[in-house]
């Protein structure tokens, strides 16, 4: 039977060019000279960790990172902003993850949808992915279009489509 996977994933070279064009790009800021801001992204754990001086700076720091993701055909919805903390001195630390995999909210979501849309598949979900079989291509194919007119809080990709 043909079958699907939806997947959230996010490919970790092409957020490593974007976390380093952010970098390269505020070091040639004019507003960033003589800053001791830094932007580092840890590959282990996929969290984006920028401590720099004040709050103005931070946000420039978050919009240019959000703009080189945009450019690099990431999607930012990936991108978990968390809270700002007080580092030594006075610098401000933020840390940003990057949510891999669809959680179970999210995966539910999918799957109710899917379901109420009254199309002949079948959506089942696998740890963090969900896997749709139907008996015609085409039904697979009006799942995925019903997919990307919806918004659901993640940004989903489609892979291993096999017949």
């Amino acid at each position: 039977m043909p079958s699907f996977d939806i997947v959230s994933k996010v490919d970790a070279q092409t957020l490593d060019n974007a976390v380093n064009n952010a970098k390269k790009e505020i070091l040639n800021r004019y507003d960033f000279n003589g800053s001791k801001s830094t932007i580092d992204l840890d590959k282990k754990t996929n969290i984006i960790t920028i401590v720099t001086e004040d709050d103005m700076r931070l946000k420039a720091i978050e919009g240019s990172i959000i703009s080189r993701m945009m450019k690099q055909n990431l999607d930012p919805k990936s991108l978990d902003f968390g809270d700002e903390q007080q580092a030594s001195g006075n610098m401000i630390r933020k840390e940003i993850s990057i949510k891999e995999g669809l959680d179970k909210d999210a995966a539910k979501k999918v799957v109710a949808k899917i379901k109420a849309s009254g199309l002949k598949v079948q959506p089942s979900i696998m740890d963090d992915q969900v896997r749709v079989t139907a008996k015609k291509i085409d039904d697979l194919q009006a799942v995925i279009s019903l997919c990307r007119s919806e918004d659901f809080g993640q940004p989903l990709q489609y892979i291993n489509m096999r017949n």
